[in-house]
């Protein structure tokens, strides 16, 4: 429940920018392997033991998943709400290894790779 004229802000994932660059990116700056690997440890994993591209790949497992796509979930805020601000910006360093959100920015600024988190704010109509 938002409160009258009140704000909506949302952080999500534009999974459509994981492209392989990025994913590459992400993979080689990955924590040790553990008994509960995390969420990138899982693609990467599951990736490698596909023997798929990874396009084809990432796109069978965001189906699998139910995940939807970043523009898609922008679209339909944009229909509900009037858009404030939408930004793009880092996403995965807290998964990673020694790794800060400055400097997945500054890869991100460099074009090594994509930004992946969406920020958005939107008032109610």
């Amino acid at each position: 429940m938002l409160a009258d004229r009140g704000p909506l802000v949302v952080v999500e994932w534009a999974r459509e920018r994981f492209d392989e660059a990025t994913a590459r990116w992400c993979f080689d700056r990955l924590p040790r392997p553990s008994d509960d690997p995390g969420w990138l440890q899982q693609r990467h994993d599951q990736w490698r033991a596909s023997g798929l591209a990874w396009d084809r790949y990432c796109q069978d497992w965001a189906q699998e998943e139910g995940l939807h796509a970043g523009q898609d979930i922008m679209r339909e805020l944009d229909a509900r709400f009037d858009r404030q601000l939408l930004t793009y910006g880092p996403y995965f360093f807290p998964d990673l290894a020694d790794i800060s959100e400055d400097d997945e920015q500054a890869a991100i600024d460099a074009g090594q790779i994509q930004a992946n988190r969406i920020g958005y704010v939107g008032r109610r109509r």
